[in-house]
């Protein structure tokens, strides 16, 4: 064992067996100590993470996701710390192997973006480890949306953001000539290259909307895990994500066409172009909103506490 990944691996150890909910802001400071213990262990690692997120468009969440699971663990602590009890040794075990993934894969692995996806992934595991280290198994269970989210850290291989972007874009291609034929705008279609009056706009990678489509599918699960109850209802809201985002997409693309054709054609360059996607952001949440009502509204109500007598 290395005598870095030797520090957080004694925090856990260093653990009793038993404990109560009494002792939980104690426990607290332990698992902060590993997270600390942690990220000086993969300080480089992180840098590189930090780097790689403020420098890609399409990865630009995930330097937030860490603290959206501490948000909620923090707002569902009363569940998730109900039964507490340490597990050092299968935490230690967990933190160990993933402290060992993140260092392997930083030293060995070939291509950057590949390694940069699986220490990232190990660092994550190696926190999950700390937490069970610290409030045991059961907790951690308790917490498993939280902890799951985190998969959002992690950078998405360029093979699958290319086919998810590819797929955005052949979607929106295909709304976009509907809408087109809908609001009786003469249009010839070649591929994603249309021609319209005065005009020739081709739908290009970066009009995919595939950062509004992850940050709508995050918002969506979120709120599914905050509101929600039921399975079904969850699975509901993140399913109709799809055609939210490519209609909201296609609604912008054919929103800006029109408007640079009947009003002036720099709305294709304008300040609209580049930063009003938070503006079609809200449309979609505004979609997205009489569906969640719906859904919850069709859920079973929580049974009623019976009453003593």
């Amino acid at each position: 064992m290395r005598p870095s990944t030797a520090i957080t691996s004694s925090i856990l150890l260093t653990l009793p067996i038993e404990t109560s909910v009494t002792r939980v802001p104690r426990l607290a400071v332990l698992f902060g100590l590993h997270i600390v213990a942690v990220g000086a262990i993969t300080a480089g690692i992180l840098r590189t993470f930090v780097e790689f997120t403020w420098d890609n468009p399409t990865a630009s969440h995930a330097v937030g996701i860490p603290f959206v699971t501490l948000v909620l663990i923090y707002m569902n602590r009363d569940s998730i710390f109900s039964r507490v009890r340490p597990s050092p040794w299968v935490g230690g075990v967990i933190a160990v192997a993933g402290l060992a993934l993140a260092i392997t894969a930083h030293l060995l692995t070939a291509s950057a973006a590949l390694a940069l996806s699986i220490a990232t992934a190990g660092i994550a595991l190696s926190w999950i480890g700390g937490f069970v280290g610290c409030f045991g198994v059961a907790a951690a269970r308790a917490a498993m949306f939280p902890w799951a989210f985190l998969v959002f850290m992690v950078p998405m291989p360029a093979i699958a953001i290319d086919a998810a972007t590819s797929f955005l874009k052949v979607g929106s291609t295909e709304l976009v000539a509907g809408l087109f034929t809908l609001t009786g705008t003469p249009h010839f279609r070649q591929g994603f290259v249309f021609t319209l009056p005065d005009l020739v706009i081709e739908i290009a990678d970066e009009c995919s909307g595939i950062r509004s489509s992850i940050a709508l599918l995050l918002t969506s699960l979120l709120a599914g895990h905050t509101f929600l109850r039921s399975p079904w209802g969850r699975l509901a809201l993140v399913l109709v994500i799809l055609p939210i985002a490519l209609f909201k997409n296609a609604v912008r693309i054919v929103t800006l066409s029109l408007l640079a054709i009947h009003v002036n054609p720099s709305f294709l360059t304008g300040q609209l172009h580049h930063e009003g996607g938070i503006l079609f952001f809200l449309m979609s949440l505004g979609l997205l909103l009489p569906i969640f009502l719906l859904v919850r509204r069709f859920e079973k109500p929580d049974p009623e506490p019976v009453q003593a007598t």
